[in-house]
């Protein structure tokens, strides 16, 4: 997917916040911790699946993109969710950096 093919700028207000969102904050505000659960994955990627992810300041995915490395179909807290997501971003080479 393209730039131009984006629901919004990824680097405008709408997609990263001027830029102050990246990677996984950007998919973590998607959702309310106190309403929003249990969340199913399907469901998360109908809704949010053409929405820009800002990984670094050259790479831009789609949330569908993340979510094909994102292992479970439903979770039932935040902290699962959460988890789940930076998982699968490691393992997709979507985190620009390493723990040590």
């Amino acid at each position: 997917m393209s730039d131009g093919d984006w629901p919004h700028d990824p680097d405008g207000e709408e997609g990263s916040e001027g830029m102050r969102k990246y990677g996984h904050a950007v998919i973590a505000k998607k959702i309310d911790e106190e309403e929003d659960f249990p969340v199913e994955t399907a469901a998360f990627v109908e809704d949010y699946g053409d929405d820009p992810v800002r990984i670094d300041h050259e790479t831009v995915v789609s949330v569908a993109d993340v979510f094909e490395h994102v292992e479970g179909t439903e979770f039932e807290t935040f902290p699962e969710f959460h988890r789940a997501v930076g998982r699968a971003m490691r393992e997709a080479g979507y985190w620009p950096y390493e723990l040590a």
